[in-house]
């Protein structure tokens, strides 16, 4: 086990920003590029648009299952493994996220809930293979070269992403028909969260940075995810906590001092508490999943 957790960069295997594969009753093997990484992250976005098959895989602790028709995206930073591969037809996208537009970004990263494999109908996979098809054999060296080629290319990986994004969207109709200022500023809050836990602690400080007041923010985030605001700042830190724990082996001070905290001790406690087990107990528990 080492210090860090694998993370894995597209430029490794590609100048282009992404990659695009597709795969052809694919079936787990040591040539996989989605299977043959084991425990890592990416710095990337993957998105997966499968029409038949049998997917297995875990992101972050929780263990995925995709089936038949369904599309799903694992998003940077994300600790995950494939477990099982069998026979699966469809297309993969690994993608650098300064190609992707913000309105894509934001229906994943500001979700108020994890991201989980999406089923979807025949014909709006159909929609999605064509469209990634077409991206697939247009993007050749000939059309790369040009700046009217890149053109093209970019186009059409914003299609075949902002249909992925609408189909998970539209998933959410209910949540956002009629989205009130209370729902915008959840999401604010949340990717701020994503992007500040290791240095910003408290539901004041990310008052502040939202030009709001504690006690509007403690009500609005109650109110829209049912929980308290410093609970969402402690499941980053947990989240993150727990990646380092089991896939590396780094000490529980080591750990505390990566994710902000210069006491040790309390960051102890505060994982006893909110886990009703020590840092020491987890990693202990959860050895075999290195």
């Amino acid at each position: 086990m080492k210090k860090t957790i694998p993370t894995y960069d597209l430029n490794d295997i590609s100048q282009l920003g992404f990659v695009i594969e597709r795969i052809e009753k694919r079936t787990q093997d040591s040539e996989d590029i989605l299977l043959n990484k084991g425990i890592h992250r990416d710095s990337h976005y993957i998105f997966s648009c499968m029409e038949s098959g049998y997917v297995k895989m875990m992101v972050d602790f929780n263990t995925i299952e995709s089936r038949d028709s369904c599309i799903f995206c694992v998003l940077p930073g994300q600790v995950h493994q494939g477990f099982v591969m069998n026979e699966v037809n469809g297309w993969f996208l690994a993608i650098k996220a300064d190609l992707i537009p913000d309105t894509v970004r934001s229906v994943f990263e500001e979700s108020l809930e994890e991201i989980r494999p999406l089923s979807v109908d025949k014909d709006w996979i159909k929609t999605l293979n064509t469209s990634a098809g077409i991206l697939y054999s247009s993007h050749t060296a000939e059309m790369i070269g040009s700046k009217e080629g890149f053109l093209v290319i970019q186009s059409l990986l914003h299609a075949f992403l902002g249909l992925f994004a609408f189909a998970y969207s539209h998933k959410r109709i209910s949540e956002t028909s009629g989205e009130n200022r209370s729902f915008q500023l959840a999401r604010a809050f949340r990717i701020l969260v994503r992007k500040e836990f290791k240095t910003v602690k408290s539901p004041s400080e990310y008052a502040e940075k939202l030009n709001i007041s504690r006690g509007y923010l403690t009500e609005v985030i109650r109110e829209t995810t049912g929980q308290p605001a410093q609970y969402w700042i402690h499941q980053e830190i947990l989240t993150e906590s727990k990646r380092l724990l089991v896939f590396t082996h780094l000490s529980v001070k080591e750990i505390a001092y990566e994710l902000g905290y210069s006491d040790h001790t309390y960051f102890s406690r505060l994982f006893s508490k909110l886990e009703n087990q020590s840092p020491s107990e987890f990693r202990n528990k959860n050895k075999n999943r290195q």
